[in-house]
């Protein structure tokens, strides 16, 4: 694993860890207090519907008080559970009479139930409903008690939790009850605990941004760190490619000192000395023709040679370091290599006309720009004589304010671009173009189809500094 990637997931992981732990605490808090606020509000509301119930019983007893005083006969009972029967609170709030054994005297909201023992009616959890509520009355006596049970809810049709308060009419020998439905406590509760998890929701939220943030944070500080890092890195090798071209021009410029200096000096001194002695072979007076001329036949021989190997030398010692690059500049060299080139071509047998157009105001170059498209324009005029089978290569050096361009354009058969540039043993003397100007923070674009090969080097002024 690279140590950048170390230092990311050094940098993410503790806080994404820390995140969710924070995020499992919050979960566990936030649902620890909704349970308390749940349980406060119920005992809250409970506690006002029992006041509530009571009170209603109250008022419902002190109603038919004045009737129990009368005394105990039908007519007087009849008239109190019609009184009864008409006393109504809310939208389901009604008031209900049994006897202590189970048969239903009034019920205004449910008459078939009127007239009926229920003493064995069970709800829908299968719990002994009446009984529950006759114990319940027994108990609490004339004050009467509260009880949870289930029952039918008329506006709903079906069986809600209902809570009831019941009292005893002993005169009479009731249970006179009344109740509120808990839907509306099981709403609420349940409003809680929707509240309760979309806050935990919206809190997760926040803390998921936060961490995509600093997950985010950690990442463009990664990037930058491999930006930097890849920039002093790409730093580093433009200055050691330029070293190192450097230090090979340098090599080269020796070479071609030592060649032109030392060994093609002696090789000159030889070529007079044999010179010398064929001139002297040939003054003797009186020597044989014929021993005369098998003299001279090896010194013409050896003489003819030596040309050569300087002639050779010299092209070496010109191609390591063309003396004219330094002397004259950078358009006198190129067009005296054109004219070389040319030249080599025609003796060859393989006739190529090279033009060389200079414009724009030329300027000094520093030696390693000078160098650098020098070289390329050797490489791209090997490439053609390889190659190519053009028969015209046109030389264009354009200067401008902003930078040097050369362009390099033959009317070959071009090659595939793309293909030699997947092939790793293909395509060196190119991708040493391309090195050649990144080097200087120049570029080179290089464009080939059926028609040629043009070859464009571009190198700024600036990145050299360059002086007129």
């Amino acid at each position: 694993m690279k140590l950048r990637l170390k230092i990311l997931l050094l940098g993410a992981v503790p806080l994404l860890l820390a995140l969710a732990a924070i995020m499992g605490g919050i979960y566990v808090q936030g649902m620890e207090l909704a349970k308390r606020e749940k349980a406060l509000v119920e005992q809250a509301l409970l506690s006002s519907k029992e006041s509530e119930l009571r009170h209603y019983v109250s008022l419902a007893y002190s109603a038919i008080e004045p009737l129990l005083a009368q005394g105990d006969d039908p007519a007087t009972r009849q008239r109190a559970l019609a009184l009864l029967a008409s006393m109504e609170f809310g939208q389901d709030g009604y008031f209900f009479v049994y006897d202590l054994n189970g048969r239903n005297l009034m019920h205004p909201r449910q008459p078939e139930l009127v007239g009926r023992e229920l003493w064995d009616m069970r709800d829908a959890k299968g719990d002994l409903v009446i009984q529950q509520l006759l114990a319940t009355a027994r108990r609490g006596g004339r004050e009467g008690h509260t009880i949870r049970y289930l029952w039918e809810k008329p506006s709903l049709h079906q069986s809600v939790e209902k809570l009831g308060y019941v009292a005893v009419v002993e005169p009479w020998g009731w249970m006179l009850g009344t109740g509120i439905y808990l839907d509306d406590v099981a709403q609420t509760l349940a409003d809680i605990d929707a509240a309760a998890q979309n806050n935990v929701r919206n809190m997760f939220g926040w803390i998921a941004g936060i961490a995509a943030l600093g997950t985010l944070l950690v990442a463009l500080w990664g990037l930058a760190l491999n930006i930097r890092d890849h920039r002093e890195a790409d730093a580093k090798l433009r200055r050691m490619a330029r070293q190192l071209v450097h230090s090979q021009e340098e090599e080269r410029a020796r070479l071609s000192r030592e060649l032109h200096d030392g060994i093609s000096q002696v090789l000159v001194s030889i070529k007079l000395l044999l010179e010398a002695a064929r001139e002297r072979v040939a003054s003797l007076r009186g020597a044989d023709p014929d021993a005369l001329a098998m003299a001279q036949k090896p010194m013409d021989g050896a003489l003819e040679r030596l040309n050569g190997a300087v002639g050779e030398i010299r092209r070496i010692s010109h191609n390591l370091r063309p003396t004219l690059l330094d002397d004259l500049g950078l358009p006198a060299a190129l067009e005296h290599l054109g004219r070389e080139f040319s030249a080599q071509r025609q003796a060859a047998g393989e006739p190529l006309q090279v033009v060389q157009r200079t414009t724009g105001k030329p300027v000094r170059l520093p030696s390693a720009g000078a160098t650098a498209l020098f070289r390329i324009t050797q490489e791209a005029l090997t490439n053609i004589q390889r190659h190519a089978g053009a028969t015209r290569v046109d030389l264009d050096l354009a200067y401008s304010e902003e930078g040097v361009s050369l362009s390099v354009a033959d009317n070959g058969v071009g090659f595939d671009h793309a293909a030699v540039q997947l092939d790793p043993l293909r395509g060196i003397g190119l991708r040493n173009m391309h090195e050649r100007m990144a080097s200087l923070a120049g570029h080179v674009a290089i464009r080939s189809d059926r028609g040629g090969t043009i070859v464009q080097a571009w190198l700024p002024l600036q990145a050299e500094g360059a002086a007129t």
